[in-house]
């Protein structure tokens, strides 16, 4: 809300994070504010919200999509099917967000990311918090009201309908009481930053041995120093209030291994849900404002659902899908995130190296159905460069973790000391599947299938790359190819009967069965191109270098195929070989050493 020159809250007169006031001037200021008095899911929406709605690659909410690669769909649910309507007041803030997917699926990373986003939002005045001093849970002040006075406040200073929610934790209402005498102009405020090392504002809670689990750990523990002074164990002294549902109060706390959990714990979350409040000890209900979110696979989640014990939970999630990502290029970009810039001095990780491995991983993801388009290939081409948008029915579930993929990539780094490319990535990949004893044979079979379309996949890529290094170097001899080609094409047009069965015959049919042109099309072919030929001027290739280029560059590169015996190259294929290096350097990717090892790579190939 915008404020008045003449009202005392301005921007720069918030207190510093060591500062405190009264309640007084708090309430003074949340009327000029109301974001300084706000629910942990407004707060969160807002925080995403200043990043914007689209990066300028179209990816939605960059508070994600700058760290988060290939999960688009998952991130839009999560904000516009939860925090969106959970901050306009709907009753979806009083679900528990559910995260199902596979491991290694970025599950973890997007709740981290809010985790992160919140200690540093709440570090900045536009996502200042402010809390009672002393208070436990690091309340909001507004609870110091009564009832009565929320809703003329609330009417006063366009309602909001939290305002009306959520009471003192039992330490508090104890200080009121006995310390202030019910005067709650005795409390301060300062303000606060949420951290979750400081255990403030956000909590998370892991399961372990369900016989050792104590469910203090989530709602407070007994401080058995203090009954003897304070002489009851019902009294708020004599308590810690430093669960992790108390501590994550007015921000997050995270589940990890949700459904792992023992269910004691998980009906506490219930009432947390459904009502803000939770109970622990001799206390009534304390109230919490946090945001619950929790995360698991797919397996756990199929088997939390047929039971029936488990409704009441069910209904009180939002459980979003995240699956693994199926766009390739989205999968190096998270390869690149994590392993780039760790190199060793002097090592060097070559051009498609990283997407031959993800071309492994995203194909080992992918149904391979018997119909048109729909084997994993086709649907790795369809998917590319925008995944998020389609994918087969329960597509992403399966396949290969990127953990498995980065763990098998870091230990070839780490043990090579040249460069390394798309063979080698896809080779460890491979190996590390065939090596593993507790892998079951459909699993190695399909991995080696991938592997084998990658391997094909890398082969072209190199051979594309190194041909147009090769025909860089080379453009004199496929101007002279352009003169013979046009000479024997004369020839052909002109004297039919001369031409046939000649040397000559052969050289244009190597040309045309590049361009698809069959044997009983070559007549009008040549037809068309001679007449082309002599109605207009030509002035050599560089003029009818569409479709014809191609055939000629593969040409020439076909006719130094045979000359690229590696083991004892002659001296005009060493000078070749030296050009294409160079040129391969200059595009940008390559080093002189992988340059040289994609063409030696490819001149074995020739040699099979």
């Amino acid at each position: 809300m915008a404020t008045s020159e003449s009202s005392p809250w301005r921007t720069e007169n918030r207190p510093e994070a060591d500062e405190t006031f009264s309640i007084r001037e708090y309430l003074e200021w949340v009327k000029h504010d109301p974001n300084l008095s706000e629910t942990a899911h407004q707060r969160i929406w807002r925080m995403v919200m200043a990043k914007g709605l689209r990066d300028p690659k179209g990816h939605p909410y960059p508070f994600f999509s700058e760290t988060l690669f290939g999960i688009d769909r998952a991130i839009e649910s999560v904000v516009d099917e939860y925090f969106r309507p959970a901050a306009m007041g709907f009753d979806v803030r009083r679900r528990i967000l559910l995260l199902v997917g596979p491991v290694g699926g970025g599950k973890s990373t997007l709740v981290s990311l809010i985790k992160r986003g919140l200690e540093s939002f709440t570090g900045t005045t536009e996502g200042a918090v402010y809390a009672l001093v002393g208070c436990p849970m690091h309340e909001d002040p507004m609870h110091l009201l009564s009832m009565e006075e929320r809703e003329r406040f609330a009417d006063g200073h366009g309602a909001r309908a939290h305002w009306l929610e959520g009471e003192l934790c039992p330490a508090c209402q104890w200080r009121l009481d006995h310390e202030y005498q019910g005067n709650r102009d005795g409390f301060t405020v300062k303000r606060v930053r949420l951290s979750e090392a400081r255990r403030v504002g956000i909590g998370t809670y892991a399961p372990s041995d369900p016989r050792s689990q104590d469910i203090s750990e989530l709602t407070g523990s007994v401080d058995f120093a203090q009954i003897g002074i304070v002489g009851s164990e019902s009294d708020p002294r004599a308590f810690r209030f430093d669960g992790e549902l108390n501590i994550a109060n007015r921000g997050l706390v995270e589940f990890q291994e949700m459904l792992k959990l023992d269910e004691r714990f998980l009906y506490h979350l219930l009432s947390l849900s459904q009502e803000g409040n939770f109970k622990t000890g001799r206390y009534q209900l304390i109230s919490a404002d946090e945001v619950i979110v929790g995360h698991t696979n797919e397996n756990e989640f199929r088997i939390f659902k047929k039971n029936p014990k488990n409704q009441a939970l069910l209904s009180r999630m939002v459980a979003v899908p995240v699956p693994y990502n199926l766009d390739l290029d989205q999968e190096v970009k998270i390869y690149q995130k994590l392993l780039l810039g760790r190199t060793k001095p002097g090592q060097h990780v070559a051009p498609k190296a990283l997407e031959m491995a993800a071309t492994v991983a995203v194909l080992s993801r992918l149904e391979d159905e018997e119909t048109k388009d729909s084997d994993r290939l086709s649907k790795l081409e369809r998917l590319r460069g925008h995944g998020r948008e389609s994918s087969g029915s329960g597509e992403g579930f399966e396949g290969m973790d990127p953990r498995f993929v980065i763990n098998r990539l870091s230990q070839l780094l780490a043990r090579s000391e040249a460069c390394v490319d798309g063979l080698d990535a896809i080779q460890a990949l491979l190996t590390g599947v065939l090596d593993d004893p507790f892998v079951d044979a459909k699993w190695r079979e399909t991995v080696q299938e991938c592997a084998l379309v990658a391997e094909t996949l890398c082969y072209q890529e190199i051979e594309s790359e190194v041909r147009r290094a090769f025909v860089a170097e080379g453009e004199e001899q496929i101007q002279a190819l352009y003169q013979n080609y046009v000479e024997a094409l004369t020839h052909s047009v002109e004297e039919p009967a001369t031409f046939a069965h000649s040397r000559e015959e052969r050289f244009l049919r190597a040309i045309e069965t590049r361009l698809d042109v069959t044997e009983s099309q070559k007549h009008q072919f040549r037809e068309e191109i001679y007449l082309g030929l002599k109605n207009a001027q030509d002035d050599g290739y560089g003029s009818r270098a569409t479709k014809l280029s191609r055939a000629l560059e593969e040409k020439l590169f076909d006719d130094l195929r045979d000359a690229m015996h590696l083991s004892a190259p002659d001296r005009a294929m060493l000078g070749w070989i030296e050009h294409a290096v160079e040129h391969m350097v200059a595009s940008g990717g390559y080093c002189p050493r992988c340059a040289t090892g994609a063409i030696r790579r490819l001149g074995t190939v020739f040699r099979r």
